[in-house]
């Protein structure tokens, strides 16, 4: 269960999605739109759920924005609403804003102001967005049926400089390890697959290990492991 406290502004499909799947992991949900309609359909999935204007600054005080562990502005059909939403979850110094994009011209003027998480419509699966906020180490997610998923995650803590042999992942976790996304160590920028990995092979600063698992069973990794 997570303890973590969230809020979703705007609830089209794909806002709901986060919020649904927040909410089910255990994580504490706000739910925001000025629909009352969208509200009315969502409240009994989460937490709290508000109808108010996103873009008034009292408005989103009220509900004590700031102090939320991230905020995700997925206003999908007014781009200058998002972009006002956004200044002010910036100027009320909430901790973590993840923003929708809707195209590269929508991402390049939210990076100019300085936006660093930004959502892409290739991205836009509430799940794999859920995960990725309740765990901040993962990279990607793609969830299968019966509970299983694939992720992308940054390498955690307690495994580094160990090799695969000695972090037993089969054995203490159940967990296969599909492959290793490593930097470039002349560019330190790209990240390249290493291929198939060994039981020799080990675990670097930077890397990014994909693993294949039951969802229960890489959360225990990663909390056991950061």
């Amino acid at each position: 269960m997570s303890d973590q406290r969230f809020a979703v502004i705007g609830l089209g499909q794909f806002g709901s999605a986060i919020a649904t799947n927040l909410s089910l992991r255990g994580a504490e949900v706000l739910a925001i739109d000025n629909s009352l309609e969208k509200v009315e359909n969502i409240k009994d999935e989460v937490s709290y759920a508000v109808a108010l204007d996103a873009t008034d600054k009292k408005a989103l005080l009220s509900q004590n924005i700031q102090e939320m562990d991230a905020v995700v502005v997925a206003i999908g059909e007014n781009f200058q609403g998002l972009l006002l939403c956004t200044f002010l979850l910036m100027e009320l110094k909430v901790k973590r804003i993840i923003t929708r994009a809707m195209g590269s011209d929508q991402r390049r003027i939210l990076e100019k102001m300085g936006v660093t998480e930004i959502l892409s419509p290739e991205d836009e699966v509430g799940g794999n967005v859920a995960e990725m906020l309740i765990n901040p180490d993962v990279v990607m997610c793609i969830q299968l049926p019966d509970d299983y998923e694939i992720v992308e995650v940054k390498a955690p803590t307690q495994v580094l400089g160990r090799s695969l042999k000695d972090i037993s992942l089969r054995e203490k976790y159940d967990l296969n390890l599909v492959t290793i996304l490593r930097k470039n160590e002349e560019t330190d920028k790209e990240y390249h697959i290493i291929g198939v990995p060994t039981s020799d092979t080990v675990i670097k600063k930077l890397d990014i290990i994909a693993l294949f698992g039951l969802t229960k069973n890489i959360e225990r990794f990663l909390e056991i492991n950061n």
